[in-house]
């Protein structure tokens, strides 16, 4: 195999499937990334059995042939060579030669025929999104997945299709983060979990385009995600999703209007005595006018009002802080509407149209 093509392409295909490579496992095979240049196009691949990553690069095929390259070597040799054209040979032993310019690294491969290739999946259902919409709605909701493998299905999140509306749920047990975005077409009704990861990784992979868009396929175990000459497959989550329905209610006792940067940044403010670790409570006292905000540490204390719009009881309600901050910070709206029972049941903070919902659960401040 011999091929030529630029630094900047190769180094962003390699950042691009470097995603789907593992950080431990017992087959070596897939610590590499595979370099195919059989078809007349360069492909490279990763996989790591649950993700897979594979994207097309710009360049010249000499020489057809494939090679599975090391690929934390591979990526750290194409990141560190100058910005110009990069020449990559093999020979029949698996030995890869890669030259720029005055610099020449010669490495050992393995035979790509051993590599574990993307599984095939049949590409029938599936929905059209910008990227810059499935960029915001994962930044939007991925922070409220749990990170422990206690309950595997709080490690991912739900995408459920129904007609024209995309629902993407996260939950960890504390809290419950709602977004719904209108497609420009209706789909039959579709539910799976995408796992956490999977997701992170897109994110980091799209380009926010507006005018891009992104075509998500669904099949009975796998997802696929295909954009930019970039090919995402990934394993779903199996199990039923949890019914969020009945935990989800439109009645409300008080009813908060206040300007969102200004709550955000108090509460930002109050975190500043709360050392990591510590879960100390902020207390939220809301009145006629105001909103009083207060904290109470072995470092000191803080209060602050804010003033507020408000419908209903005045009321007394405590909340783990970093719950509060996670949602406001990924509402664009200028104000925020934030509904509350009782100071034992969830605070719902949400738009008219419901398309985003936020679910907290306070804390018994009381006992701590």
């Amino acid at each position: 195999m011999k091929i030529i093509c630029t630094k900047s392409n190769l180094a962003k295909g390699v950042g691009i499937v470097s995603k789907a490579v593992p950080s431990k496992t017992t087959m070596p095979i897939l610590e590499c990334i595979l370099i195919d240049a059989t078809n007349d196009i360069i492909k490279l691949t990763a996989n790591d059995m649950e993700l897979g990553i594979e994207t097309i690069i710009e360049g010249e095929i000499v020489q057809p042939g494939m090679i599975a390259l090391d690929a934390k070597i591979f990526s750290e040799i194409v990141r560190k060579l100058p910005d110009s054209e990069i020449v990559i040979t093999t020979d029949e032993n698996e030995q890869t030669l890669i030259t720029c310019e005055k610099a020449k690294f010669q490495i050992a491969g393995k035979s790509g025929s051993d590599f574990a290739y993307l599984p095939y999946i049949e590409k029938n259902e599936s929905i059209l999104v910008s990227q810059y919409t499935l960029k915001e709605v994962i930044r939007q909701t991925i922070f409220s997945i749990a990170d422990t493998e206690s309950n595997k299905l709080m490690t991912g999140e739900l995408f459920e299709v129904e007609d024209n509306i995309l629902k993407v749920v996260s939950l960890d047990g504390h809290r419950i983060s709602i977004r719904k975005i209108e497609l420009k077409d209706n789909y039959d009704h579709k539910k799976v979990v995408v796992p956490g990861k999977t997701l992170t990784e897109i994110s980091k992979i799209l380009s926010g385009d507006a005018e891009s868009e992104v075509q998500i396929y669904f099949a009975e175990n796998h997802i696929v995600f295909e954009f930019d000459q970039t090919v995402v497959v990934s394993r779903l989550i199996e199990g039923e999703y949890f019914r969020i329905e009945q935990m989800l209610s439109s009645d409300y006792e008080t009813k908060v209007h206040i300007n969102k940067k200004e709550l955000l940044n108090c509460i930002d403010r109050a975190t500043l005595l709360v050392k990591e670790g510590d879960k100390r409570p902020i207390i939220i006292q809301i009145g006629d006018e105001t909103m009083e905000l207060k904290i109470q540490s072995q470092l000191g204390s803080m209060d602050e009002e804010i003033f507020i719009t408000k419908e209903g009881k005045d009321l007394l309600i405590g909340f783990n802080p970093k719950f509060l901050i996670d949602a406001l910070r990924v509402i664009d709206d200028e104000d925020v509407a934030l509904y509350f029972m009782n100071a034992k049941a969830p605070c719902f903070i949400k738009d008219e149209k419901e398309s985003y919902v936020y679910l907290i659960l306070p804390v018994n401040f009381n006992a701590i």
